[in-house]
């Protein structure tokens, strides 16, 4: 299972990542970035780029908490049960500003293209919880660059904050899917209908739906709120996406 640990420069720093390719064949291959959830990097999203590398696609998974330096894995159940380890969680997720997301994004999408593991032309990113933000944000900023983007139970998606990526999502030229669940208050049903009409209005080819009776943070595996059908649902959205946006 090909799978390489590494660095790459960002404004900020040096930003550790995994690089991973399909176990089988040979490339180049689609380049996909994996944008993390707020838990950080951890053995179940290694699991998860793997099972998307596995797909036929060059996968990087940044830590985007490097300028805080290492730390150990953390565990969903016992952070949330932990109203300390809980609060340092938050910190984290809330020093990641828009601007810092951009230039992660900028700097993580240039070191993929530049890999001789990566085929030529667009990529693809997907995101979950912070990293469906993420993933939203960066198409903004970026509207050429990705051929697909992905969002799943992410947050903040369409707020009353400026630095709302539904307010800046003229121009992307690359299909939008966004699957939230509806007992997730990160993710209203008056959001997804701001978030829609913000789409539709700049014409953008995307879809945007609610995975009935999951909750947020259903397609992580090590998550308390882990649903099988859910994460499987996201898995054949996600490989249709994909498939559809960037050819082999």
């Amino acid at each position: 299972m090909p799978s390489l640990e590494l660095t790459f420069d960002t404004r900020d720093g040096t930003c550790p990542a995994t690089l991973l390719t399909p176990s089988g064949g040979h490339g180049p291959w689609p380049g996909v970035v994996f944008f993390m959830d707020g838990l950080g990097i951890r053995p179940a999203l290694h699991a998860m780029a793997r099972r998307l590398a596995d797909g036929g696609y060059a996968v990087l998974l940044p830590d985007l908490y490097y300028r805080h330096g290492r730390y150990a894995p953390m565990e969903p159940a016992r952070v949330f049960a932990d109203p300390e380890a809980k609060k340092g969680l938050m910190a984290l997720v809330g020093s990641l500003d828009r601007d810092a997301k951009i230039t992660d994004a900028e700097a993580a999408a240039g070191f993929l293209s530049s890999r001789p593991e990566v085929k030529p032309g667009r990529l693809a990113c997907t995101g979950y919880c912070m990293g469906g933000n993420i993933a939203l944000t960066a198409a903004g900023a970026f509207p050429g660059r990705f051929a697909a983007i992905a969002s799943f139970h992410g947050g903040g998606l369409a707020t009353d904050d400026a630095s709302s990526p539904h307010r800046h999502v003229q121009g992307i030229t690359g299909r939008v899917y966004v699957a939230g669940a509806d007992e997730d208050a990160h993710f209203t049903e008056a959001q997804k209908q701001l978030l829609e009409q913000a789409l539709a209005t700049a014409g953008i080819d995307h879809r945007v739906e609610i995975y009935r009776g999951a909750h947020h943070g259903y397609a992580v595996p090590d998550h308390p709120a882990f649903d099988e059908a859910a994460a499987e649902r996201h898995w054949k959205a996600l490989f249709a996406l994909l498939d559809e946006a960037l050819p082999h």
